[in-house]
C-alpha cells in the first residue's frame, strides 16, 4: 500500500512542476508615476496548459500594497475596479496593458524608478507562483 501511495504522491509532484512551466510572464513593465501617485503594472500571461489557470494576486518587494485590477468603460466614463481573480482559459495568452486588466502598485517604494527593474510574484489559485521581474518606465512607457 506504501508504494502506490508514494508514486501518486511523486506523479502528483511532478505534474505541478510541468503545470507551472506551461503558465509564463512576458513583457512586464511598470509606469512609475511621481512619488504617492500608484503605479500601472503591465505583462502578458501565456497560459500553455490544457486547462484554465486563475490568478488570484500579486506580489512585489517595491509596492506597499500590489493589486489586479481592471479599468472598464461604463457608459463613456472609464472606471477602475480591484478584480480578486482573472481566468486565463487554456492554449491563450491575457494581456494585461492601459485600458484593460492592469496591476495596481499603492505606496511604491524607492526600488519603482525608471531605468529600474522590480521583481513581481504573479499567485495562480492552485498555489503555484510565478516569479518575473519587470522594467519600470516613466509615465510616458518610455
Amino acid at each position: 500500500m506504501r508504494l502506490p501511495l508514494l508514486s501518486l504522491a511523486a506523479l502528483l509532484a511532478l505534474s505541478t512542476s510541468a503545470f507551472a512551466g506551461d503558465v509564463v510572464v512576458t513583457s512586464g513593465w511598470f509606469r512609475a508615476l511621481p512619488a504617492g501617485l500608484p503605479s500601472g503594472g503591465y505583462f502578458t500571461l501565456h497560459n500553455d496548459s490544457n486547462k484554465t489557470v486563475t490568478l488570484t494576486g500579486a506580489s512585489s518587494p517595491a509596492c506597499g500594497i500590489l493589486m489586479l485590477h481592471k479599468s472598464e468603460d461604463k457608459g463613456g466614463t472609464m472606471e477602475m475596479m480591484d478584480t480578486p481573480t482573472i481566468a486565463v482559459p487554456a492554449g491563450t495568452d491575457l494581456k494585461f496593458a492601459p485600458g484593460g486588466y492592469h496591476l495596481m502598485c499603492m505606496n511604491a517604494t524607492a526600488a519603482m524608478k525608471p531605468g529600474k527593474t522590480v521583481a513581481v510574484t504573479l499567485e495562480l489559485q492552485d498555489g503555484t507562483k510565478l516569479p518575473a521581474t519587470f522594467a519600470v518606465k516613466n509615465a510616458k512607457g518610455q
